[in-house]
């Protein structure tokens, strides 16, 4: 916790003051307002930093790849039904991720709706085994492209409303948007990659 300079509060008795001291206690000199001014200014060591994405990406750090207790449980505490399902899930996974890679390299007018559906299965999948860093970034990525299916689908309304029939307008992807979605993938890869990495570990 960043600590301040300490302030020092003075108590004063509620009996009245002598007239001498009280005229001597007008008489005494006012701190100046510069030296007010740098008691109030926070130190360098006290001003915060807005966060970096070095730092965003720690919250990940801090989510454990899978809590077996609960996923064992989960499987009836049988370790070797559970080893099945996690590898089959890594598949599950590896070709989801795969399919989401292929719709970003070459989109089509409407590339949102196949990350969605692909964030959802491994979402689901994940929650399952109690695998959070899949279950969480793969939950964030789902809502990221479905705002993008939903904006690109009002767009796509409001320029068919003011064409005529003989007209024919494309409604393209917004790469704003695109760009969002493909950091959110990033971020689901890192989770993938760790999910991995923890597989091995346990040699599954």
């Amino acid at each position: 916790m960043l600590c301040g300079s300490q302030s020092i509060r003075r108590l004063r008795h509620t009996t009245t003051i002598p007239e001498e001291t009280e005229k001597a206690t007008e008489e005494a000199p006012k701190p100046s307002e510069k030296a007010t001014e740098e008691e109030s200014k926070p130190s360098e060591e006290t001003k915060e930093t807005p966060p970096t994405k070095k730092q965003k990406m720690s919250d990940l750090e801090d989510v454990e790849v899978i809590d077996w207790d609960e996923a064992m449980q989960q499987c009836g505490d049988d370790e070797e039904f559970l080893r099945e399902l996690l590898g089959d899930l890594r598949d599950e996974t590896d070709s989801q991720m795969s399919k989401m890679d292929d719709i970003l390299a070459s989109p089509t007018e409407s590339p949102f709706m196949g990350i969605v559906r692909a964030a959802h299965v491994i979402k689901g999948a994940a929650s399952n085994l109690m695998c959070e860093q899949l279950r969480k970034t793969a939950m964030v990525l789902e809502t990221t492209a479905t705002n993008a299916n939903n904006a690109l689908a009002k767009d796509k309304k409001k320029e068919a409303e003011g064409s005529s029939d003989s007209e024919t307008k494309e409604s393209k992807v917004d790469p704003e948007q695109l760009e969002i979605v493909k950091k959110k993938l990033e971020d689901l890869k890192v989770a993938v990659k760790n999910y991995h990495a923890y597989l091995d570990k346990v040699d599954v």
